[in-house]
């Protein structure tokens, strides 16, 4: 018998209180820097620039 018989095939556990998160806020949520910070902003103003 494996320790975890008893609970594998239990229904996944839903908050009654709370909703569930989306999925794009988890995300954002596991990022909470930008390891580019500002670089949205060069390739906007480059774009721009390119385009005069």
């Amino acid at each position: 018998m494996n320790n975890y018989d008893s609970i594998i095939n239990l229904p996944h556990y839903e908050p009654k209180r709370h909703p569930r998160m989306p999925m794009e806020n988890r995300a954002a949520q596991f990022a909470p820097f930008s390891a580019l910070e500002g670089h949205e902003e060069a390739l906007k103003a480059t774009a721009e620039q390119r385009l005069k």
